[in-house]
């Protein structure tokens, strides 16, 4: 099979490795016929984070069951299935509450498992899926092609922008003021719209992120940053918004999220944190502040039963489709801005 590559910093290349089998009774291995690149895949290709090369990524798929172990139940061979971003077992005390990003047993794609045996990435041909029956979710026995970017969609970035709206506890009537134009914050103004919201402000610079986010239901477009984009919010809402939903994690971008929220708002953080939040400004306005790392298994069913009716439609972030060879000019596109989120088909 072939598999994408992290060899160096900027360094993308597709290489030959092993087919994967099922090593554990809990595992299935599964065709991946959609995989993508995300934001987050940005940050140890720009050298941001510290990584050992080689690395494997990709952490998003929709694919279709080949073989299981004995002990899989909520999946057959010939399932369409699409996982979340991370593992998890689906039956600890953490993955019974809805935090499966916190499973006692969970990991994640491309490492070792806690049995120590190696898992695949997602940007390839094939993969194995430790503790499948936690981690896969069934879509059914086919998916037609125009809803398979709306699914895969699913495996981050809609229900990480929703887990920025529900942490902001947005619902009918709410004013929210969305921070970041990437793939998650375009996903928030839908999830947002979803929600109830009434009045949605996005905050973008780019024309082309202005026009889907119009599309995705945001009523507001603000294109001014720092102190300009805060001053352009408040004439929009006077005092700020009921919610605010960061989709990026900067310093720049966590401190204008504080800054756009009402005294007794509330905050929804999902951006990779890569700043500090104002707390001093935060505990001034007694804004309330929830978020962190999307647990998206827990959103899969009903986001999932929302695309399949054609109630919401997130895959028209994916505004370049390429073949896997390509995968490397996917990377440049991404980090170039010249792409909002890149799919991959083998």
């Amino acid at each position: 099979m072939r598999a994408t590559l992290l060899e160096d910093v900027g360094k993308i290349a597709l290489r030959e490795s092993p087919d994967p089998v099922v090593q554990r009774p809990t595992d299935a291995v599964v065709r991946v016929t959609a995989s993508c690149i995300c934001g987050s895949d940005l940050h140890p290709y720009r050298g941001k984070v510290p990584t050992a090369f080689p690395k494997r990524v990709g952490h998003e798929f929709v694919g279709v069951v080949e073989d299981i172990g004995d002990e899989v139940t909520t999946v057959r061979p010939g399932d369409v299935v699409v996982a979340p971003f991370l593992i998890s077992c689906g039956t600890c005390r953490y993955c019974r509450a809805g935090l499966q990003t916190s499973c006692e047993n969970g990991s994640v794609w491309g490492t070792d498992d806690r049995s120590g045996a190696r898992s695949d990435a997602c940007q390839g041909d094939w993969i194995r899926a430790p503790l499948a029956d936690g981690t896969l979710v069934r879509v059914g026995t086919e998916l037609p092609d125009a809803l398979l970017p709306d699914v895969l969609a699913l495996s981050d970035v809609m229900g990480t922008g929703h887990h920025a709206a529900v942490s902001a506890g947005v619902g009918p009537g709410s004013t929210v003021v969305v921070v970041g134009d990437g793939a998650v914050g375009l996903c928030a103004v839908l999830a947002a719209r979803r929600l109830g919201a009434e009045r949605v402000v996005a905050m973008s610079r780019t024309p082309s992120r202005q026009k889907l986010a119009a599309e995705f239901g945001a009523t507001d477009i603000v294109a001014g940053r720092g102190a300009e984009g805060i001053a352009q919010v408040a004439e929009l809402l006077g005092d700020g918004a009921d919610a605010v939903l960061e989709c990026v994690g900067s310093q720049e971008s966590l401190e204008q999220a504080a800054a756009v929220a009402h005294p007794g708002g509330r905050l929804g953080c999902v951006g990779a944190p890569l700043g500090n939040l104002p707390l001093g400004l935060l505990f001034m306005k007694n804004v309330r502040l929830a978020g962190g790392v999307a647990p998206v298994r827990a959103y899969l069913p009903e986001l999932l039963d929302d695309v399949l009716a054609g109630r919401v439609r997130p895959g028209r972030i994916f505004d370049l489709e390429l073949p896997l060879d390509e995968v490397a000019e996917g990377y440049r596109a991404m980090d170039e801005r010249r792409a909002i989120k890149v799919l991959l088909r083998p």
